[in-house]
């Protein structure tokens, strides 16, 4: 079984004694239900579970009269004798719950009767065009977690390095000491496996069983068909082949030097007002990040970031690998990608700091300079270059050259190094960047 941080928070929402029902978004397949399953087996002696999805017909019971002594009536009798609804002793899992907003509804319902745990998964929650809202968001009413396909330290776990060892990368990063050279080698050759196999829980779970290359791959391309059939069967009729059209397009955005979005890419004569909101269906439904340019490197980021100026990323590096053509695994397992490398670092760069929380923002003058990431780290405004390969960084050092008009005094630069620092400059091994937690 893979051991996944979403626990950790599970634990902890039910360790909290006035706790509001919980809801947990994330894109489909990233173990959303085998989680909460687990976890409800184990603290609770009742489980009740409702997928929607599955079983269309339960929406019934969230039809009429949402009083809660109705509502467990209805699932009694649809479930049977095994539905024992006992005060504090019982959960109710509501799976895929997009599909009966009726029942997100009745989460403002559960929670003001309290007699009843309630934990919610949501894989398309907020799309547009998906189909009927609830009639009311129950504001105040739920608690909302956002889940990830495993990132790079869960996937480290799965791989059989202990938290011994990344408690020793940990103070490497403090001390800006190297990494033993033996457990350098090992997480150089961990993070490429990652880059390729990515983090669904399905995929990752296969890779370490067989370590069959070529059924993670086919694994990864039925993920991405199942993306493309909600793309076909959730989103408004007219947007569907915009939306087709912007996911397909990826590859190729991030293939081109600049790797700033272009519509005008997505097909010819693309114009934001065409395609921005069948860009946003798939961002909403967790399948990209969007990484946004400043216009300048300060604190605060988000308050200087220019939304109309941006470059998209897959959530998951290993799906984005996928969308490639035949032999790229091998190609990235053995290092040589040539120009295409630097696209795949930075999505894993993209892939790592996204799925730790950040928000992902890169700093571009039309003069040249370019900085791949920047983001606040230890209380600063911090450059981060990526390099696949050994790389200058001039772009970094022209900005640390001029505090005074960018603001910035220090940078990390990620790629196939072990620690070590030059002036200003903390050069870091690529598989250290998910230890950049501290904002």
């Amino acid at each position: 079984m893979l051991k996944r941080k979403i626990e950790g928070r599970l634990e902890a929402w039910k360790a909290s004694e006035d706790r509001n029902p919980l809801v947990i978004k994330g894109c489909r397949q990233c173990g959303k239900t085998y989680s909460v399953l687990d976890f409800a087996k184990r603290n609770y002696r009742h489980v009740i579970y409702l997928n929607f999805f599955q079983n269309p017909g339960y929406k019934a019971v969230f039809s009429g009269s949402l009083e809660i002594d109705t509502v467990t009536m209805m699932i009694s009798s649809l479930l049977g004798p095994g539905a024992d609804f006992v005060q504090g002793e019982t959960v109710i899992i509501l799976d895929e719950i997009q599909e009966c907003p009726q029942a997100r509804t009745a989460l403002k319902f559960f929670k003001m009767d309290g007699r009843y745990d309630v934990i919610a998964t949501g894989s398309l929650l907020g799309v547009k065009g998906y189909g009927h809202e609830p009639a009311s968001i129950p504001v105040g009413y739920e608690s909302v977690i956002d889940m990830y396909p495993l990132d790079f330290e869960e996937f480290l776990w799965a791989s059989g390095i202990s938290t011994e060892l990344i408690s020793l990368l940990r103070r490497c990063l403090d001390e800006e000491t190297p990494v033993p050279e033996p457990l350098h080698a090992r997480l150089q050759e961990l993070l490429l496996q990652y880059a390729v196999v990515g983090g669904m829980p399905a995929v990752v779970q296969a890779f370490a069983d067989t370590g069959n290359m070529g059924g993670v791959l086919m694994m990864q391309r039925d993920i991405v068909r199942s993306y493309e059939d909600d793309m076909v069967k959730y989103a408004p009729a007219k947007d569907k082949p915009l939306i087709a059209a912007c996911f397909q397009s990826i590859p190729r955005q991030l293939g081109k030097e600049n790797r700033k979005f272009q519509y005008s890419m997505v097909k010819k004569g693309g114009t934001a007002s065409k395609f921005e909101g069948s860009l946003q269906w798939i961002e909403d439904a967790g399948i990209i990040s969007r990484c946004c340019n400043l216009s300048i490197t300060e604190l605060p980021l988000d308050g200087n970031a220019e939304r109309d100026n941006f470059k998209v990323y897959m959530k998951d590096t290993g799906l984005f690998v996928s969308m490639l053509e035949d032999g790229t695994q091998f190609d990235i397992l053995q290092g040589n990608l040539y120009s295409y490398k630097g696209a795949v670092f930075e999505n894993l760069a993209a892939d790592i700091f996204a799925k730790m929380g950040r928000k992902l923002y890169f700093f571009r003058k039309d003069s040249g300079l370019e900085i791949d990431f920047v983001m606040r780290w230890r209380g600063k405004c911090v450059l981060v270059e990526v390099k696949a390969s050994t790389g200058n960084t001039k772009s970094t050092k022209t900005l640390l050259n001029h505090p005074e008009k960018y603001h910035v005094s220090e940078a990390i630069k990620l790629g196939s190094y072990n620690v070590g620092r030059a002036g200003a400059i903390l050069t870091l091994p690529m598989y250290m960047a998910f230890l950049l937690t501290e904002f």
